[in-house]
């Protein structure tokens, strides 16, 4: 407790500086997930693709972020075993925030596309299991969150399987592809749109504090009028936009190419979806552990079983997602679309609204995925729909072997961090 009274907001600054650190990590590194198919189908440009980004990265981060924050920051470890010593709790959150800030600047001046989720939580473990002791990991949160990381690159290829073969089924495989296109890509843009609101409206408007209520049975149910008509909305929005788009010429291969065309507009709504689906999902990994260090200082060294998470530390999670992409996201974005399969438009929409989807999805149960492994599962099941042949199997080998090294990396960066900060600061 005098540790904290005395040093406690120099501790809060440098926990502040440590998650704008953090946050800057996912989005160098990790906006590579959200965005790097919109660029390596050839849909948007880097420049346009970061644009888009910040927008809806934010939003997402602002809107939709708190609920995986509170399975990170309460689910992992078991405070309890520590309420004698609240400073050993702020000195190991910021430990884990360096340590997987340190690793995934590494990784982005290597160009290596890691799972930032992988890099906070190998963090958490490293220095609770370490510092404090092995039962203060919650391996059986632990387990489930592993078990996410399995789960997801299933859930997100399965999905944008079935999306693109149902772009081959309507759209490509069709006599007129392009006239089809035009029929059912409103559709697919209705999804979009749906999505973002139904998380938005169950998610995000309450920490606006306001209160939609329609007088159904749930909460699920209320959300969904105000989803119909935001998809609607989208849906109408881009087919007038596809009505600018007209078929060239008559042979095969420029069909397509018109298609292709179409595609890329749909595109500009999937990396809006994903953008704003990889905000709501990854600031959790920023801003977990600095509202851990808030709440424990803001109470005197109380270690509270439930603490609020204050709207400036989710800002600062967005803001710093925000300059990451802007200042060093392109060299891993610029990569990551073109190295696992040929994307696209139509193949980068499937991966993108499928990822999206299952991001979407976790961060509305509150289950910390790894946004790399979604949007990785979801490309392969693109991939796949074309047959392993369409794969290049030694960029995935590789990627798989940088996501088992960052457990590893984060975890003992952080304890290396830990007793750093222990001998700096006191026992």
């Amino acid at each position: 407790m005098e540790i904290i009274a005395q040093h406690g907001h120099i501790l809060l600054i440098l926990g502040c500086i440590f998650a704008f650190f953090m946050a800057w990590g996912v989005g160098a590194n990790d906006v590579a997930n959200a965005m790097g198919t919109s660029v390596g189908s050839g849909a948007l440009t880097v420049k346009q693709a970061i644009c888009i980004a910040m927008v809806f990265e934010f939003a997402g981060a602002y809107l939709a972020g708190g609920d995986v924050t509170s399975t990170i920051r309460k689910g992992i470890l078991d405070p309890e075993l520590i309420t004698s010593s609240p400073q050993l709790l702020v000195y190991g959150m910021m430990a884990a925030l360096l340590a997987a800030g340190t690793w995934l600047l590494i990784a982005s001046l290597k160009g290596w596309p890691v799972s930032t989720t992988h890099s906070i939580v190998g963090a958490l473990v490293g220095f609770a299991a370490v510092g404090i002791g092995v039962d203060a990991v919650s391996w059986g949160k632990v387990g489930t969150i592993v078990a996410s990381w399995v789960v997801s690159p299933v859930l997100a290829g399965t999905i944008s399987f079935g999306l693109f073969m149902s772009v081959q089924k309507f759209i490509l495989d069709t006599e007129d592809p392009f006239k089809n296109a035009k029929r059912y890509i409103p559709v697919y843009m209705f999804m979009v749109g749906f999505m973002i609101a139904m998380v938005t409206v169950l998610k995000g408007l309450k920490k606006l504090k306001l209160d939609i209520d329609f007088g159904l049975s749930s909460k699920f149910m209320n959300a969904m009028p105000i989803a119909l008509i935001a998809g609607i909305i989208v849906a109408i929005i881009g087919a007038s936009m596809l009505k600018n788009i007209k078929e060239e010429v008559s042979d095969n291969q420029s069909r397509f190419a018109s298609v292709e065309k179409i595609f890329a507009v749909l595109m500009i709504f999937t990396a809006c979806a994903m953008a704003f689906a990889h905000g709501s999902n990854d600031v959790a990994n920023a801003v977990g552990p600095l509202a851990a260090i808030n709440s424990v200082i803001q109470s005197g060294g109380e270690i509270a079983a439930k603490a609020a998470l204050p709207g400036w530390i989710l800002l600062l999670g967005g803001i710093g997602i925000v300059v990451g992409l802007a200042t060093y996201g392109f060299k891993v974005m610029a990569t990551i679309g073109k190295k696992i399969t040929e994307l696209t438009p139509s193949r980068g929409f499937a991966a993108e609204l499928g990822a999206a989807s299952t991001v979407v999805f976790a961060s509305t149960w509150g289950l910390p995925i790894s946004t790399t492994h979604t949007l990785v599962g979801a490309v392969l099941g693109v991939g796949l729909a074309r047959g392993i042949g369409a794969l290049n199997l030694k960029v995935v080998g590789n990627i798989f072997m940088s996501w088992v090294v960052t457990l590893p990396a984060g975890a003992g960066l952080a304890i290396i961090f830990f007793f750093l900060f222990k001998g700096i600061f006191g026992a």
